[in-house]
This record gives C-alpha cells, sequence and structure tokens, in this order.
C-alpha cells in the first residue's frame, strides 16, 4: 500500500496513478508471452433479463462456440498440458465438435488441469499463471462470452480492468476527476496473492445468487478445482482462480464487486484496476497535521509502502 501526499497534488498524484497504469501495462505484456490476455468484449446476444436457466444452451449455442472460437483463435497463446497448440483447434472440432458438447450438456465434461507457468515480476517475485488447454480456453471463452452482459449491470463504475469498452486511460480520466473534486490522498492498494487466494466457496455463492443455472455453476467449479501440473507433478487447486484463462479477469471482478459496493456505501472514493486499487480522499487541518508528523518520522522521501493484510481496515488508520 502507497500513501502520497505532495504539494504539487495535481501533477504528483497523476504522475502516481500513470506510474501505476504503466505498471499493470507491463504486467500485462508478460502474460501475452505465454497467454494472451483476453480482449473483454461486449456482445447484445444475451438476453440478460431473461430466467437464467437456460444459460447453459446459449453457452452451447451455435454462434456462441463459434464467436468463442474467433476469440482464442485471435488470442493465440501457448498450450496447455496436452500440447495442443491455437492451430490445431479448428481441426479438433471439425472432429469432436458433437461430443465435445454432449458431454458438456451432460454434465460430464471435466476440464484439465491448468500448466503452470511463472514470469517474473518487477519487485523480484514471480507471478504464477495457470494456462488452460486449447479447449479448456475455448469453453471458457463461450461462458465468458454469456456471462459478461449480465455481470456488467451489476458492476461499480469505480471498476475499470478486463472490462467491456473500459481502459487504463478511463481510469485516469477518473483520477483526474477526483483530484479536481479535492481529493487530496492517495492510497495505491495492491491485494497481495488476489487470483491465488481466492476463496472458492464464496465465490460459487456469490456466481449463485445470479446464477439460476446449476449445470453452468458445476462447470466453473470443476475449471476452479481442476488442479494445476507443476513440473509434472499434480497439485490441487482448492482455493484461487488460476490467472491465464479467458474466465478468470471476470471470475475476479466478480468476487471484488462486493468489496467495491462496500467502498461506495462507505463515501470512499477508489478506482480499481482488477486487483489494484487507488482509494482518494480530502483531508482537513487535524490531519494535516498528523501527515506532517509521520512524514517526519517516517522515511525521508515518501511515498511509504505498507503490506496491506486487509482490504477495508486501512482507510483512514495506518493498518496495524
Amino acid at each position: 500500500m502507497m500513501v502520497t501526499e505532495s504539494g504539487d497534488l495535481k501533477h504528483s498524484q497523476l504522475r502516481l496513478f500513470e506510474d501505476y497504469l504503466q505498471r499493470v501495462s507491463a504486467e500485462q505484456k508478460e502474460y501475452a508471452e505465454v497467454c494472451e490476455s483476453p480482449k473483454m468484449t461486449e456482445t447484445d446476444s444475451t438476453d440478460t433479463n431473461q430466467q437464467r436457466e437456460g444459460l447453459l444452451e446459449q453457452i452451447l449455442g451455435r454462434d456462441n462456440l463459434n464467436r468463442a472460437y474467433k476469440q482464442v483463435k485471435r488470442n493465440k497463446g501457448a498450450g496447455g498440458i496436452d500440447g495442443m497448440q491455437v492451430d490445431e483447434l479448428l481441426p479438433f472440432l471439425k472432429e469432436n465438435k458433437n461430443e465435445l458438447v454432449q458431454s458438456l450438456r451432460d454434465g460430464k465434461y471435466r476440464p484439465k488441469p491448468v500448466r503452470r507457468v511463472e514470469i517474473p515480476k518487477e519487485n523480484g517475485k514471480t507471478r504464477k499463471l495457470g494456462i488452460p488447454t486449447v479447449v479448456d480456453r475455448l469453453i471458457q471463452q463461450a461462458i465468458c462470452q454469456v456471462l459478461t452482459p449480465i455481470f456488467e449491470k451489476q458492476f461499480s463504475d469505480n471498476s475499470f480492468g478486463f472490462r467491456p469498452k473500459r481502459s487504463a486511460h478511463d481510469a485516469l480520466k477518473r483520477c483526474q476527476t477526483n483530484i479536481k473534486d479535492g481529493y487530496k490522498w492517495v492510497v495505491d492498494m495492491d491485494l497481495e496473492k488476489y487470483f491465488d487466494t481466492v476463496n472458492q466457496s464464496k465465490l460459487i455463492q456469490i456466481l449463485s445468487e445470479t446464477i439460476k443455472d446449476g449445470r453452468v455453476i458445476s462447470l466453473i467449479h470443476k475449471f476452479l478445482r481442476a488442479g494445476v501440473m507443476a513440473g509434472g507433478i499434480f497439485e490441487d487447486s482448492p482455493e484461487g482462480v488460476p490467472q491465464g484463462g479467458p474466465l478468470s479477469p471476470l471470475l475476479g471482478n466478480i468476487m471484488l464487486n462486493e468489496c467495491d459496493h462496500e467502498l461506495e456505501r462507505r463515501g470512499h472514493r477508489f478506482i480499481r484496476y482488477a486487483d489494484d486499487r487507488a482509494p482518494r480522499r480530502r483531508r482537513d487541518a487535524t490531519e494535516r497535521s498528523h501527515a506532517a508528523q509521520k512524514m517526519r518520522e517516517g522515511p525521508s522521501k515518501p511515498p511509504y509502502r505498507w503490506r496491506l493484510q486487509t482490504t477495508l481496515s486501512c482507510f483512514g488508520q495506518k493498518p496495524r
């Protein structure tokens, strides 16, 4: 977590947020070396007002699957544990599409474990990715195309990452608006190992509140519990949402949506891009005095970095 306060507020805060967005963009480029970041597209082919009990049929519809194939083809990316590459997907589907669709309808389909890949981060640590097989990627993309319009109606206006018609530039514009409105404190938070530690039971519960087709819930749960192959050894996946597939950004946003709305209920101004946040708040004379004292007691050059252990307790006071 990073707290910043400076004399030239507009320029310093914008530089801070620009650096933050550049860091996010740099990490997304690293993903592309292994598996292209899912390109979120908006579609009006899903009736978001109808009863959700027929969602699986929409997911397995011919037009939706064709659109999913084209998206996977455009995204490219490396293959999963079975070695199949994107260019091999079409021949596979020509021979096995009917059997694949039927196994999904019958609830017999079992996703394969994801392939573990680790990419370096700027801080010297590594980010763990889970690369699904090309076939699993197709199915995840088909699910994502149907669920995205449904959950878009529920998402916070302060969330910008991996959403249709929203970008880092839009987040930066919102940052400028907050500064002009007099919000002078900037808190840069990164939820540590967020995707690796998502509570799957809670995520399924949240999904079930909107998705009434139990077959879709079951299919998503199978993807979450498919496991990981790391160095030829199978590892169970009792928690987390593996980064690397088309479905993980959407599931990540769904999980954090409750937190977004809680922050809004508490009156906080904030900007979220995936699992990064930049809340803002005004300050009074007393707070300015405390801030000056912290500056004198702390490092000579702000900003200060505090490891964020919880999401909500950091606002208004230093985390314990």
